[in-house]
């Protein structure tokens, strides 16, 4: 009777110890082309220039299972001590965009610096496909950094924009914000680039105006 049982006993152990798969994105997930990204540097606006931050955006795309995508982030750059001034809606390929749901949010360049665009606090979702803080949420997160004007470009005059192109957490400096959940203050409360700038680059500076040093990644 032992040497009849014992098998089983084995067999129905091995089946308890085999470890679950890893979940796998889902089909609008691998078809996803916008985010926020879920996390920032952790060292506020630095973010290791342009090239850091494209780097970052494509590492949590791979992590939520986004395989074989260029990935670039919405950020403006200024030209100062040598670098080329870059608008961030020159970086981002030409659309149309869709979230981790299959949600297009732009079809365009020019659609998503418009009205028409359905950029939204449910819209503007993270690789994960979750939804980020918004005004009235603990803690606040919705400024979301961009560098950038109105239009994706960069801001025009010598005052600092971009937190020094993404290289600074000090607590001096500035980099404009927009609010993914299109509400709240400064000069353009609704806007989604470009609400106000920040009060300071370092990561208390950002989430003491209502950030965490996120930001928005395109597929080129």
């Amino acid at each position: 009777m032992l040497s009849l049982t014992l098998p089983v006993v084995i067999a129905a152990a091995s089946l308890v110890s085999t470890p679950s798969p890893s979940p796998r994105p889902t089909f609008a997930q691998q078809d996803m082309s916008f985010f926020i990204t879920s996390v920032g540097s952790g060292d506020g606006a630095n973010l290791g220039g342009l090239a850091g931050a494209d780097k970052h955006c494509a590492t949590l795309a791979e992590a939520a299972g986004v395989k074989g995508k260029t990935w670039h982030a919405y950020l403006s750059q200024q030209a100062v001590g040598g670098a080329p001034a870059v608008n961030a809606r020159d970086r981002i390929g030409k659309g149309p965009w869709k979230n981790a749901k299959g949600v297009v949010v732009a079809t365009s360049v020019d659609d998503l610096h418009s009205d028409a665009n359905t950029l939204s606090k449910e819209n503007s979702l993270t690789e994960k496909g979750a939804v980020v803080n918004g005004r009235g949420d603990t803690p606040n997160m919705h400024d979301v950094l961009t560098g950038s004007t109105l239009d994706g470009r960069v801001q025009p005059g010598d005052g600092d924009s971009t937190c020094s192109n993404w290289t600074s957490n000090a607590d001096t400096g500035s980099a404009s914000v927009g609010h993914h959940d299109r509400q709240g203050g400064g000069a353009n409360p609704t806007s989604w680039n470009f609400a106000h700038a920040s009060r300071g680059c370092g990561q208390k500076n950002l989430q003491a105006t209502g950030g965490n040093g996120l930001f928005y990644c395109f597929a080129t």
